[in-house]
């Protein structure tokens, strides 16, 4: 186990070279001029060629690329070209406001996905499997910024039960520890806060929820349904074991190996496409963070972020890799 995961490890420093080079030539290759974007309209030619040099865009693109590689291995991200700030420290806030969003809604797309897919296997061709998969395609079917305007009209101008925007109460801001501010109001002992920033998570993480969900629900079924059918599991219940202890503790933990691959894609996925819940529900995370670096022909943000994003969702593919081994001994890796 030790010698894969060392071996796992040095195999991620290839592709995260790769990463940074395809970052950097599709950034690059975006038309226009920083330096004319800083400047306005009205710049001059000699004022623009200036800037151009003083930021690094007069060098030929290899001595750019290594210059930032140089610059990531001494962990510095940069410097913003709109806020003339360190990015390493603007963009913690807004990734961990991702992160957090994303982590809830995870959480309740694994909880009630794999659920919903474990009951309709045991419930084969019943009223539920039947309701559950009609209600999974139509989750994956839903456009998440329908589904968060509804939520909005609904739950937080019809019945006024929840916020329509934004990550806290204005009047009455978080102190960020950590910028996880569920973690940051428990530490504080600021219950109150707490109650406040989970009501405004509800909405967005549930919008961001419908999708996984809906997948994981599906295969989770499909893979129970497989298993359920094998010799094992027959011999399990003529054994006179409870059907819940067939379902959950054997059927579950032969049939969690594909399930957990798409929740690790999924996570992946919710932590690179929140931009429109982001959006929709006014939630400062990495996605605005990069439409407005985008929108200011923001090099360095928009490498760094994309950067991030990627690095993460490859983290997140060795943790399901060393899950796998973790789960079933059995399988084995030989390259």
């Amino acid at each position: 186990m030790l010698t894969y995961t060392v071996r796992r490890i040095l195999s991620l420093i290839p592709v995260l070279i790769g990463m940074t080079l395809i970052v950097f030539a599709i950034i690059h290759a975006i038309p226009g001029n920083p330096a004319q974007v800083i400047l306005g309209q009205r710049a001059t030619k000699e004022t623009i060629a200036e800037l151009t040099k003083q930021l690094g865009l007069d060098q030929p693109w290899y001595i750019q690329y290594f210059d930032y590689i140089n610059s990531l291995l001494h962990g510095d991200l940069g410097i913003s070209l709109r806020t003339r700030g360190p990015i390493n420290e603007e963009v913690w806030p807004y990734l961990a406001a991702t992160m957090e969003l994303t982590l809830v809604a995870i959480i309740i797309a694994v909880v009630i996905g794999v659920n919903a897919g474990i009951i309709s296997a045991w419930f084969s061709k019943s009223w539920f499997d039947y309701v559950a998969m009609v209600f999974a395609l139509i989750g994956v079917s839903m456009p998440i910024f329908w589904l968060g305007l509804m939520g909005q009209w609904v739950f937080s101008i019809e019945l006024g039960w929840l916020p329509t925007t934004g990550r806290e109460n204005p009047r009455d801001p978080v102190t960020s520890l950590t910028n996880f501010y569920l973690l940051d109001t428990l530490l504080q002992g600021r219950f109150d806060q707490f109650k406040v920033v989970f009501q405004h998570l509800i909405l967005p993480s549930a919008a961001l929820a419908t999708i996984p969900m809906a997948i994981i629900a599906r295969m989770t079924r499909a893979t129970m349904l497989e298993v359920m059918r094998s010799d094992f599991v027959r011999t399990a219940r003529a054994k006179g074991l409870r059907m819940f202890w067939v379902v959950y503790k054997h059927s579950l933990k032969n049939a969690i190996i594909p399930v957990l691959t798409v929740i690790g894609l999924q996570t992946g996925l919710l932590l690179g496409g929140a931009i429109l819940t982001e959006t929709i529900f006014g939630w400062p995370g990495i996605g605005r963070y990069l439409y407005d670096a985008i929108n200011f022909r923001d090099y360095p943000v928009i490498q760094s972020g994309i950067l991030i994003i990627a690095a993460i969702f490859v983290l997140i593919n060795l943790i399901v890799d060393l899950l796998y081994v973790l789960i079933d001994p059995r399988i084995k890796y030989t390259k």
